[in-house]
């Protein structure tokens, strides 16, 4: 039994990787609610997290904001707020992370599918999707003690599809649930540096 660490693991997503890894010792945390609190966006917040739990086996992220809107009407601040908190926000947990991590340990970040496959009003999101997994393949390289990094990159769920489904016209919905085994192989299996496509 591994002892994980989900950050925003109440959110639509990080419902369905809990479910998918059950069957171990969990932490869930989120901005708002959970075993405990955490604002990805400031780094003091992190590392009060990780001094609170402890070493963990795993730490996985399944969250972050991301700025829709027209690229013509966009401003450097609007851009900022993916920059800030999915991008920062993931890969300051991940550098943090790195040091309450067990030797073995794995960490897995959250981008998503218009960093391959954009869309309209998604120039934030590809960009940020882009910098993670790239973020990924170069840690990688570092990490040592067997510990590993990796990236989900999920197509738009189903569960939320009416929300976002005029974002992505001719896209195949996933269920949460199939992007939640993504997780699992990679806390569980021995991929590192790479990209968990669930399309």
């Amino acid at each position: 039994m591994k002892k994980i660490l989900i950050v925003g693991a109440h959110g639509t997503l990080g419902q369905a990787v809990s479910q998918a890894l059950s069957h171990h010792q969990l932490i869930k945390a989120g901005s708002r609610r959970g075993d405990a609190l955490v604002d990805l966006t400031d780094g003091d917040s992190i590392r009060a997290l990780f001094e609170r739990i402890g070493k963990v086996d795993a730490i996985i992220s399944a969250t972050g904001k991301l700025h829709f809107g027209p690229l013509a009407e966009m401003s450097a601040e609007q851009f900022r707020v993916g920059l800030k908190d999915k991008l920062m926000g993931q890969v300051e947990l991940a550098l943090i992370g790195q040091h309450y991590l067990n030797a073995g340990g794995s960490i897995t970040l959250t981008s998503g599918i218009v960093s391959e496959q954009p869309i309209r009003f998604g120039s934030n999101a590809s960009a940020v999707n882009s910098a993670l997994e790239g973020f990924v393949r170069g840690a990688a390289a570092e990490l040592d003690g067997g510990r590993r990094i990796n990236v989900v990159s999920p197509n738009v769920l189903q569960e939320s599809w009416e929300q976002y489904r005029d974002f992505f016209p001719g896209f195949e919905a996933v269920p949460a649930a199939r992007a939640a085994l993504a997780y699992v192989r990679s806390v569980e299996g021995v991929q590192t540096g790479q990209t968990l496509r669930v399309w």
